[in-house]
């Protein structure tokens, strides 16, 4: 494998060492624009928040599947795959997907247990996406409840210059070495398409569609066909199957300085779980007859977004109004497998455990004064959550548990731009709750241009994020255990600071090189966790834990022609203080480094295109709790390469385009790891599943 590696890095040299044309694209290049943080859309260089952005150039050229695949490129951004719900949220920071706040358009979006957190990534799909916007940092003053260690912000397109843009694409991918277009085969198996009509100078009109297929991976295991009796084999999967659908329709409407949208989003996902454990049952009918069944499950998920979006003017105030109503449900059955005859002899009614409706509204006015020195924006927020989640869901006591949660917040901020060089925004919010104390969080950013391509940024900023279902309402009792929730939890505080510089210069023969260092700290108190009250084994959720990071980073990125090269590094930092009766965890930093590397290329006279995607991800170090009687020990987590490389093709003056290529050359699959906890009822695995190993992959995409 490393003669392969080494055969594909050499490649990508000798083709980065040639690059000698120039791209025509550059000489009308559009300065980058972000929304994610700002009054109004804003240049990136002039944005007062440090954004990363991941543009469409840059998702096509990875031939992701799915926002996870793409921010799983990010550098301190690391997606966890749970794989048995199927579910992959983002970790920021060393903090999991309920602390990092997941919009669309700027709105957030609809999840099991609330509005914006906790997402799962893999149920959004990239057909339509413009650009991704990552913003670091606790972002409590413009996006509430959440936003502890970040907001990700997916923004769609709206636009075509075109009267009619057509778009269609097919992807097949292997799944480690398993590939074939057979039901019930192998593989992953992802179709798209997308319509952009301009109807008139104002009106412009957009449907997509989307499908992605993956069959599963069986791993270790044997599939859902297996019934053998060895104790050592097990029947199912190691990464479960899962089939999603998804569509949406855009109608917008510009004029002057006047335009809205409105936006209907549908996802269907089915997943499929197969129980290891297989039942042999005698028939007892003389003849030494016998049934081989399992007791499976499948899950299905309905999602619905509606967004509404206007902004316009009332005389020289500015108006941006966001309005949503969203709603998922998720729903499974549970039923009996024959194995052998491959039939179903009985199954369950289908039921509801996750399911949520919810009433969003953000608005903001701004350029009250209509002056360029100073100026302030007004907003508001409101979030009505109406929802319940049933038994298998967690572990609570009943059929289900239902709550509604209503939380209105105003904000306000300034931004003072001193002089040409200097600008200062301090903001705070107050969110008022119907189910919670009120909650205060502030904010103070500036922005130094330190030259005429150079910038200093410094943030400052707190959120809050509320507890979940599980955390409020788990009753688990039974003669091994005593899990409880608890309704009377305080929202945890997060408080983070961040210092922010960049740097960009043209140097000779066309080079353009831009470099940035940063540092942000991160502080988390009120920390939720389940502890344990009283020995053997009674365990319930309680704010007693702090949460301190602390990360530094760099990247350095070169242009020149046709050639695109960038070198990223960071260092991360934890402190958890943890407590389990008169336990209580050491709280000295564990350092976590990152790599990472990306290149892209493209010869001029035939257009072929190279992408090469690095990222090192070093050993992991946390302390778990080891018995009662011993307390803490550092745990270990195991460190891995991840590299994926694409060559593309296009065809018939661009409108046709052929990629192939390899991801997850290292063929990472799963961690070893003495770092992993156990919960009140489960043992601490000693491997964490990240990802099914190297895959292969052909796209064709058509266009006109």
């Amino acid at each position: 494998m490393k003669k392969k590696v080494l055969s594909v890095l050499s490649l990508s040299i000798a083709f980065w060492m040639n690059a000698q044309e120039k791209d025509s694209l550059n000489k009308h290049k559009i300065e980058e624009v972000v929304i994610t943080g700002q009054y109004t859309q804003q240049s990136i260089n002039k944005s007062i928040y440090k954004v990363d952005v991941i543009d469409a150039q840059q998702i096509k050229n990875m031939a992701a599947t799915n926002v996870a695949d793409v921010l799983n490129q990010s550098l301190n951004i690391q997606i966890t795959p749970d794989t048995r719900s199927g579910n992959s949220t983002a970790n920021i920071m060393g903090l999991d997907g309920n602390y990092v706040k997941i919009l669309i358009d700027n709105i957030p979006v609809v999840g099991d247990t609330g509005l914006g957190s906790n997402i799962d990534l893999t149920k959004l799909s990239l057909n339509n996406v413009e650009r991704i916007e990552i913003v670091k940092g606790s972002m409590g003053v413009e996006y509430g409840n959440g936003a502890v260690a970040g907001v990700i912000n997916i923004i769609t397109r709206k636009t075509n210059v075109k009267k009619v843009a057509v778009k269609a694409s097919l992807q097949e991918e292997t799944v480690r070495n398993n590939y074939d277009l057979k039901k019930k085969g192998n593989g992953r198996h992802i179709q798209n398409f997308n319509v952009d009509y301009n109807i008139d100078n104002n009106w412009f009109a957009n449907v997509s569609f989307n499908h992605n297929q993956f069959m599963g991976y069986e791993g270790d295991s044997r599939g859902y066909k297996y019934f053998g009796t060895d104790p050592g084999i097990k029947r199912g999967y190691e990464w479960n199957p899962k089939d999603q659908y998804d569509a949406s329709a855009l109608l917008r409407y510009t004029k002057n300085k006047t335009s809205f949208y409105y936006k209907l989003s549908y996802l269907n996902e089915k997943f499929n779980f197969y129980n290891p454990e297989t039942n042999r049952i005698p028939l007892n009918d003389g003849l030494g007859g016998v049934v081989y069944q399992s007791r499976d499950r499948e899950y299905n998920t309905n999602r619905w977004i509606h967004q509404f979006n206007i902004q316009t003017n009332f005389g020289d105030i500015r108006y941006t109004g966001d309005f949503s109503y969203q709603t998922q449900d998720r729903k499974y059955f549970d039923y009996n497998y024959d194995i052998p005859n491959r039939t179903v002899t009985s199954k369950d009614e289908k039921r509801s455990y996750y399911q949520t409706d919810i009433i969003y509204s953000r608005g903001m006015f701004s350029n009250f004064l209509n002056n360029k020195t100073f100026d302030f924006q007004l907003g508001y927020e409101l979030d009505y959550t109406n929802g319940q989640a049933a038994l298998i869901a967690g572990q609570f006591f009943g059929d289900s548990v239902k709550r509604n949660i209503f939380t209105y917040s105003n904000f306000i901020s300034g931004e003072w731009n001193i002089s040409d060089q200097f600008s200062l925004r301090p903001g705070a919010r107050l969110s008022v709750s119907d189910m919670f104390d009120n909650q205060f969080n502030y904010s103070l950013s500036a922005r130094l241009k330190t030259s005429e391509n150079s910038n200093l940024r410094a943030v400052a900023g707190t959120a809050n994020r509320f507890p979940t279902y599980d955390e409020l309402f788990t009753f688990f009792v039974n003669i091994n255990h005593d899990v409880q929730g608890n309704p009377d939890l305080n929202p945890e505080k997060g408080f983070s600071a961040g210092l922010f510089w960049d740097q960009n210069f043209s140097a000779g023969n066309n080079w353009k090189i831009a470099y940035g260092a940063n540092a942000l700290y991160l502080d988390v108190q009120d920390r939720i966790e389940m502890v344990m009250v009283k020995r053997p084994s009674t365990y319930k959720y309680m704010n007693l834990n702090t949460y301190r990071n602390m990360l530094l980073s760099a990247n350095i990125d070169f242009k020149k022609d046709q050639l695109a090269f960038s070198l990223r590094g960071s260092v991360n930092g934890t402190s958890v203080s943890l407590n389990e009766l008169e336990h209580t965890s050491p709280t000295d930093f564990q350092y976590l480094v990152q790599a990472g590397a990306s290149a892209n290329y493209k010869l001029k006279n035939i257009g072929t295109g190279f992408s090469l995607y690095y990222k090192y991800t070093g050993p992991g170090r946390n302390y778990v709790l080891e018995n009662d009687t011993e307390g803490f020990r550092l745990g270990k987590t195991e460190g891995f390469h991840m590299m994926d490389f694409i060559v593309s093709q296009p065809f018939w003056k661009d409108h046709m385009e052929v990629s192939a290529g390899v991801k997850n050359i290292f063929d990472v699959t799963s961690l070893n790891s003495t770092a992993n906890a156990g919960s009140a009822h489960t043992a601490g695995a000693d491997r964490i599943n990240l990802y099914y190993g190297r895959s292969y992959f052909a796209r064709l995409i058509y266009q006109f």
